[in-house]
């Protein structure tokens, strides 16, 4: 079976519809593109967040309106899926926007992009600015490889309870958090990673007040604490430092106890403990040899 593939379309000009994900300022209006304007002006339906927010972007940039506006946000996004499905069968252009940022990631859009993939209909993107991106590339933490956490559960025994999973990750983690909440889930992290690590507050991406603030988690939540935040607010905080690997000799009594439990071949036992506790199967292998000699 060939993996279903989406091509992008035009929408009726083509023949057919097509969703499209469509990725708007996160601030500041300068970083809009030329597609997101086409679309805006051209799309046979938008369906936003905020029709509000939805025309005052049209008007910052110049553009008008034409298709057909309805909204699509949190509370009705499950219920309008089939209704914007049904746009794109007629052959329509149903651009998905939120307030600001990419759909679907930590906004209104996954389930009208998921019921379109499974329909087989067209879905494409237009790419824009992303929070979670550029809060990272400008962090100064690792980027190779990261985590997207989103916003953090607001009671306290659920947000402990998925924090104390996060303890041991080695990924670069980045959430979102609201600026009155700020200093909470700062003190949350700090309780659950400690306050020695790394971590950065970015505030007010894009915009003219941007600021950036990398410190540990004691550091940044006393500035939170000692500080009416404002703005949206991005925080990126570095992974947990790799466990150090056992010395080869303290792993003899678990070589020891395979052949003796198992019985299986002294090799075959020391590859399988060298691989479980990320140690050279070579080196524990002499290891235990040394020690069956001094024994």
């Amino acid at each position: 079976m060939n993996p279903q593939q989406s091509t992008p379309s035009h929408g009726a000009e083509q023949g057919g519809g097509s969703v499209v994900v469509v990725g708007t300022p996160i601030g500041n209006l300068s970083d809009a593109s030329q597609r997101l304007k086409d679309v805006l002006a051209t799309a046979d339906v938008l369906a936003v967040e905020d029709t509000r927010t939805l025309h005052r972007l049209a008007t910052g940039l110049g553009v008008s309106v034409t298709g057909r506006v309805v909204t699509h946000h949190e509370h009705n996004e499950n219920a309008r899926a089939a209704e914007l499905l049904d746009e794109v069968r007629q052959g329509r252009t149903v651009a998905v926007l939120s307030d600001a940022g990419m759909p679907t990631v930590s906004d209104p859009g996954f389930p009208l992009v998921r019921a379109a993939a499974e329909a087989d209909l067209t879905v494409s993107v237009l790419p824009g600015p992303s929070a979670v991106l550029a809060a990272l590339a400008v962090s100064g933490l690792p980027t190779d490889r990261f985590t997207f956490e989103g916003f953090l559960p607001r009671k306290a025994g659920e947000r402990a309870g998925h924090l104390a999973g996060l303890r041991d990750e080695q990924r670069t983690m980045v959430f979102y958090e609201s600026p009155h909440r700020l200093a909470e889930m700062l003190a949350a992290l700090r309780d659950a990673l400690g306050g020695e690590r790394r971590a950065v507050v970015c505030r007010e991406l894009t915009k003219l007040h941007e600021e950036v603030l990398r410190d540990d988690l004691d550091g940044l939540l006393a500035w939170a604490t000692g500080n009416q935040v404002r703005g949206e607010t991005v925080v990126v905080v570095h992974g947990a430092a790799p466990a150090a690997a056992p010395e080869p000799e303290e792993l003899v009594g678990a070589v020891e106890d395979l052949v003796a439990t198992q019985e299986i071949k002294l090799k075959a036992a020391a590859r399988q403990v060298a691989t479980e506790r990320g140690v050279s199967t070579r080196r524990l292998y002499d290891a235990v040899i040394a020690a069956r000699a001094e024994g």
